[in-house]
Parts: structure tokens; sequence; C-alpha cells
């Protein structure tokens, strides 16, 4: 069953329409949890340090984002642990999730960036494209 559940989020609400849904299954399998997986963005990270005092900041800043998608994981006692690393948003998902052996990843149809989804191409369609498990894409 799906006893490692990764959740993509980067604080849409899309986002945290998919976190209802981990919450969802999650609540279903004892022993579960959700790894929340946020990408920090590498073509934003020079924006983030000209407009942050210092690495705590950006830090609580990203983590803020999280907020609503850990506080709705909680008030379903699903257990969770955020995991916040640094790349290109659909390649780093994939990577993540493929070589930490994740059961399933559940993911938003649309990101923050929909001019960036509409000129590359979806994250969640390179996921779904990529991924070696299962993915559910919540729109």
């Amino acid at each position: 069953m799906y006893q490692r559940i990764l959740l993509a989020a980067d604080g849409s609400k899309n986002a945290i329409r998919a976190a209802q849904e981990a919450a969802k299954i999650a609540a279903l399998i004892p022993d579960s949890i959700v790894e929340i997986l946020f990408v920090a963005d590498i073509s934003k990270i020079k924006s983030e340090v000209l407009h942050s005092q210092n690495h705590e900041e950006i830090e609580l800043k990203r983590n803020q984002k999280l907020i609503p998608v850990t506080e709705l994981l909680t008030s379903n006692n699903v257990k969770h642990e955020i995991k916040i690393i640094t790349g290109d948003p659909g390649p780093t998902i994939v990577e993540y999730a493929n070589n930490e052996n994740v059961d399933l990843v559940i993911i938003g149809s649309r990101g923050l960036n929909a001019l960036q989804e509409f000129v590359l191409g979806s994250v969640s369609h390179k996921v779904v494209k990529r991924v070696q498990c299962p993915v559910i894409v919540v729109k």
C-alpha cells in the first residue's frame, strides 16, 4: 500500500487541494507518512536572495507558503514532514520520487507560475511522464 506519499507543494490553491487528497488517502493507511516536497525554483533564487536579509528569512518565507498544507495534514492527524530542495521543479520532483522510492506522488495540476507552465509545459505533466510510481494530479 502507499506508505510513503510524496506531496509536491508550492503554496498554490491546487497544492492545497492536493494536500486534501493526500490527507484522505493517508488517513486510511496506518503508519503512512506524507512527505511534503517544496522545490525552491532555481530561476527564482536570485530574486529571493535580493529581497531577503539572510538565509533564515528565505527559509521562513518558504515554510510560510506551506503553512496551509501542514495545518491541513495536522488537523487530519496525518504524519508528515517537510523537505525543501533546490532545482527545476519538474525534474527535481521526478528525481526525488524515483531516488527515494516513494509509493505515490500527489501534485496539483497547476502551480504558482501559470505563464511558465504555458510556455514550457506543466510541472505536473513532466512528473506524470517520468515518475516510476503512481501519480495523482489534483485540479
